[in-house]
């Protein structure tokens, strides 16, 4: 099943290389202003051009099919779709033999039972990420005045992210990075304790994210490694404010009052130019892979934004939830 969420809930629908796209967002409040402008900043942060990304070029102009009258939010769910333009299906095509190594090729043909579309990586794609920052807009303006901001810290393990771009296109190769993210101006008490904590809520969207492989909160696995006496964030004001912020703004699921803060380590793009050794699951012989067609080398660099999405997402969620009206 494809939907995130309780009270404030989105489903994508729509494959790389199909005719459109879409999300459905249900829950947002009536009389939230909304026009398609409002979309068009962060929808354009994600969008490839820069040096290490993808030439693919869609216009991703959002057509709001629903849930809108005279500017504002009727109550209703809203339908966000955009179409696919700058498309190559024959890129793809060798795929359901070769399936690329580190790629979902050749799960996904086993699951779907060979049904379904692999151009483009199908419904499986990075190009979805459009629909989750479409999405994300809604919920950020839900947030007001919670600030969530996401940046691109290292890619290739180096902070000179351009010199490793540089060295990884060079190379035929790709790369991975390390996004920080803060949400600033967090109120006190979102959150459940277990199932539907602050960080497991957050988590589970992260990981919808493809290319996404780890995710800690405040100081994450250094924390296995410090005293608590070291660790231990104190108060500092009656509001909750502490001197450090260790636990990253979370306390047994529930937000503190102090900024939300984590790490996402990305995985560099399994597409590569340089040739790869791998199998023909239909002949049963080792063959070379050559993979064209048009690839971001480091996929990290057009992800802070999506970030900032899911991160608004799974927070209107929780904050739906303490109110719903």
């Amino acid at each position: 099943m494809n939907y995130f969420g309780h009270y404030f809930r989105i489903s994508l629908f729509g494959e790389s290389h199909g005719a459109q796209m879409g999300v459905i967002v249900d829950g947002c409040p009536p009389g939230l202003p909304l026009l398609p402008d409002d979309f068009m900043h962060d929808l354009q942060r994600r969008q490839s051009g820069n040096r290490g990304a993808t030439a693919r070029t869609e216009t991703d102009v959002p057509c709001l099919a629903s849930g809108l009258y005279n500017g504002h939010t009727t109550g209703a769910p809203i339908a966000i779709l955009f179409e696919n333009h700058d498309t190559c299906a024959a890129d793809y095509a060798a795929f359901r033999d070769i399936p690329r190594p580190g790629h979902a090729d050749f799960t996904a043909t086993k699951k779907w039972k060979g049904f379904n579309d692999l151009r483009g990586g199908g419904h499986l794609s990075g190009r979805l990420t459009v629909l989750l920052v479409a999405a994300g807009v809604i919920a950020k303006k839900i947030l007001a005045p919670v600030v969530i901001q996401a940046q691109l810290e290292e890619a290739g393990g180096q902070q000179t992210i351009a010199e490793a771009i540089d060295r990884a296109i060079a190379a035929d190769d790709s790369i991975g990075g390390i996004i920080r993210c803060t949400a600033q101006q967090m109120p006190v008490g979102w959150g459940e304790p277990f199932f539907h904590s602050v960080e497991s809520q957050i988590s589970r969207l992260i990981f919808a994210i493809p290319g996404v492989n780890g995710i800690e909160f405040g100081d994450g696995f250094a924390a296995s490694q410090r005293l608590g006496s070291a660790r231990n964030d104190r108060f500092v004001a009656t509001d909750g404010t502490t001197a450090t912020n260790n636990a990253g703004g979370v306390n047994g699921g529930i937000t503190n009052g102090n900024d939300l803060v984590f790490r996402v380590a990305v995985k560099p793009p399994a597409s590569i130019a340089q040739p790869q050794q791998t199998l023909n699951i239909t002949t049963g012989q080792m063959t070379d892979l050559v993979i064209a067609g048009r690839h971001d080398v480091c996929f990290a660099l057009r992800l802070p934004v999506v970030v900032e999405a899911v991160t608004a997402i799974a927070l209107a969620d929780l904050k739906r939830a303490i109110l719903p009206a």
